[in-house]
Formats: structure tokens, sequence, C-alpha cells
């Protein structure tokens, strides 16, 4: 049997003038670039699960525009997709469909959506795919395959975590790959649409399987720069040093998200360093409690870190690892004033990367669900406006106009030319003033240990 994983892999601005902005803001482009440059994890992990009797071949669709009829032809495919590129998904599913090709579809919007992704494919996913994909291999085989396949209600054990197939990538067309450390998350944001929608409980990978995952990737390339493709990296203080000290040995460089209070803890923070943590993404949202209060709908934490911003950002900058900051434009306790608090914010703080979003209701999450049901969403099923660039909903205090025209403005400011080289020199230059301080520290510590 011949099958295809298939990634619809690229980022989608619908809009336009921001599209237009975007082709003349190299900075803006940036991220974007690398998210739309990574292969898809879950693909490559489902096959490391496939028997090898199965002739396995991994592809990407970034435009199925570009694509005449379907890119390979296969005995069945599975697709997975970002809700943005969901009806490219569907339309390709249908092409192969047509051919009688076998299609199964998965991911976070196949979880949220399933009735809606069985119209187009011969069996969905739902959940976590490890439990579930040795059962759909085998009835692929026995030609008996299920409409659908659920993994809700079972908690797939991390310690049993398949090796990816990275051997299946031509891996000079990517600038980064990614391990998984850890998946879920503790808090519960309103309009989050990541893992945790499908993995409830918060889970960590035992580290020899992570050192391992890097070792496999270090076989196909030398010096790799890794990210780790988690929800909240970092959450359990312990266990998150115990595997810093592991990844420092491997001499890699990588970036990874977290939550504010990795910068509580000095010891975590001189580990980052160390392992070689190159950027940390952290989502900040907005400036004000009353921006982000309720954001977070478990214990209001972000809210309630607001005021740690600041200083949160200059101790793990301080130690030479870039703070990417993540800002949520049209929150609905903010209006138009909040682009230029958070542009004089980004001033303020020096914070080295910035990611400039539009609040977006991805199907699934309780923030659909409530605008949903409070008539604000502009138009009902349009998941190819879920890019995070694009407005779905009617913002609670501005105009749809005003939202983006405020994303627009805040993104030209923001990533300036020159406005970016300046974050990026104040940067260098506070982390070598900062290391000269601190080996000079040192050095005195060792002189009077010595002389003692």
């Amino acid at each position: 049997m011949k099958l295809g994983l298939i990634a619809m892999s690229g980022v989608r601005v619908r809009n336009p003038e921001l599209l237009a902005l975007g082709l003349t803001l190299p900075g803006f482009v940036e991220r974007s670039q690398v998210i739309a440059s990574l292969p898809s994890l879950g693909l490559l992990t489902l096959a490391g699960l496939t028997p090898d009797d199965v002739d396995i071949r991994y592809l990407e669709v970034a435009d199925l525009a570009q694509v005449n009829g379907v890119p390979e032809e296969f005995d069945a495919v599975a697709i997975s997709s970002f809700s943005a590129q969901i009806f490219e998904a569907y339309a390709l599913a249908d092409r192969y469909r047509a051919l009688s090709t076998r299609v199964i579809l998965g991911g976070l919007h196949v979880s949220a959506l399933p009735l809606e992704a069985l119209r187009h494919a011969d069996a969905v996913v739902i959940g976590e795919g490890e439990p579930l994909w040795p059962a759909v291999v085998a009835d692929l085989k026995a030609g008996s395959l299920k409409p659908i396949y659920d993994a809700r209600g079972h908690s797939f054990d991390f310690a049993n975590s398949p090796m990816p197939r990275f051997d299946l990538l031509d891996i000079e067309r990517y600038n980064r790959l990614t391990v998984q450390t850890q998946r879920g998350c503790p808090f519960r944001c309103e309009f989050c649409a990541a893992s945790m929608r499908i993995s409830p409980n918060y889970k960590i990978k035992p580290i020899d399987r992570v050192i391992a995952e890097i070792h496999a990737i270090k076989r196909i390339w030398k010096r790799p720069f890794i990210e780790f493709a988690d929800d909240n990296s970092f959450v359990n203080k312990s266990h998150s040093k115990q595997l810093l000290r592991a990844i420092a040995k491997e001499e890699i460089h990588w970036f990874t998200e977290s939550d504010l209070s990795v910068a509580d803890d000095d010891e975590l923070l001189d580990l980052l360093h160390d392992a070689g943590c190159a950027e940390v993404l952290i989502g900040f949202e907005s400036t004000s409690f009353s921006a982000v209060n309720g954001v977070e709908q478990r214990s209001n934490w972000k809210a309630r870190k607001v005021d740690h911003y600041l200083e949160a950002i200059r101790k793990i900058q301080d130690r030479g690892v870039r703070v990417n900051g993540c800002f949520v434009l049209g929150l609905d306790t903010t209006g138009t004033e909040s682009f230029e608090d958070i542009w004089n914010f980004v001033q303020q703080s020096g914070v080295y990367d910035i990611q400039i979003t539009v609040q977006t209701a991805f199907p699934g999450t309780p923030l659909y669900a409530r605008l949903k049901q409070e008539g604000r969403i502009l138009r009902d099923e349009a998941w190819d406006l879920c890019t995070l660039f694009d407005v779905n909903f009617q913002p609670a205090k501005m105009s749809v106009a005003e939202l983006e025209a405020g994303l627009r403005n805040l993104i030209s400011r923001v990533y300036d030319d020159d406005v970016v080289a300046a974050r990026r020199s104040a940067f260098q230059r506070n982390y070598r003033r900062k290391h000269r301080q601190r080996t000079a520290i040192r050095s005195s510590a060792h002189h009077r240990s010595t002389a003692a």
C-alpha cells in the first residue's frame, strides 16, 4: 500500500491591503514564513507509527492553485491542515476521492468539526492521533476503514511516544525542525486553538525521548535549529531544569513558547541561556489589566501578571535570550487606544521581536461559541479568515474597519526597518554589558575564594 501524508502548509492573509503592506515589510512576514516552512510534526509522528510494509511519502502543499489535479497518486492519503486552509484541504481530498483514493482527515480543525470534515473523507481522526493510528492503518490494509476514529476520553502516555520520521524530509527545504517536549497547557485562554483542544490534560514527554528525537535530527542535520512545538514550555519547573541540563549537552540552538512565569526562576533563566535557547515567545496579549481581564478563564492568571511584564522581559533578555512578545488586537475590553498603548509598551520594554495578531474566533474554542451566541461572527463558517490577521468577528469597542486600520498602522510602525534595527541593536548592547558584569562578578568571587 502506498500512503501519502500531506500537510497543507501555507500561511494566508486575505485582507488585500494587509497583504500588500506585508510585501514591503520583511519583518512582518518573517515569522509567518518560519511557520509556513515548518514540517507537520503530527504527520511525521504518525509515520513513525506506520508499519514498514507501507510505502510512505510525506508531501507539503502550500498553494493548491499551483497543483494540477493531485500532487502524487496514492492508494490512501492522510491530510492535515490549519483552519485557514481547510477549504483547500477539502478540495484536495475531493480530488483524491474522485480517483478512488481513500482519504483520512485529522488535526485541530477536523477534531473541532468532524462531521463537516467527514463530508470530504472516508475517515476522520478526532483528538490525539497516536493511540488511533495503528488501528487506522490496520483497517486501511484490511479494506475496512471506519468513518470515525475518536480518541476523546482516552489519554495517550507520552512515555510511548514514537520517533517522528524526520528522514522523510528534504532537509534542505527547512530552516528549523520541530520537537515536542510537552502537550497541553494548564491555562485556559478563551481564544486558544492549540493542542490543549485535543489534549486537555497537560503532559510531559520523558527527557530521554526528547533527547533521542534531537539525536535523530542531528543525524540528518549536524547543527540544527529546533523549534519546540509546545503550547507552553517550562510549566513544570523541576522537570524543565532537568530537560535544559540535558539539552545543554547537545550544543543546539532553539526557539520555544512559554508563559511569563519563566522569568520568576533565576536558575531556570540561567539554564535557558546555557542550553542554547535563542528566543522565547510569550503571549502578553495586551498591556493593561482591563485589556486581558478574563482572557485566561481558569484563574485570570494573565491579568494578574500584567504589572510584571517589563521586569520579566528585562530579566529574560539580560541572559541573552530574546523575547518575542505576542500581542492580540481586538480584545473585547479594548478600543482604538490599545494600538498606541502597545506601541508605547514595545518602545519602553525593548522587547526584541514582536508578533501582532488580531483576536480570531477559531472553531472549537470558547471564544467562537460565545461570539456565535452573541451574533458577532461576521460570516458563519468562514474558516479561511482564521489567519490571525483577518477579522472574522465584530469587535466590542470599535468597528471592523477601525480594527483593520489599527492593525495595519501598528504593523507599519513596529516592523519598520529602522525601528527593528534599533530594537535589536539595543538588545545586543545590553546583553554585552550584562555579560561583562556577570563575568567580572564571577572573576571577583573566584579571586576571593582563592585568597581565602
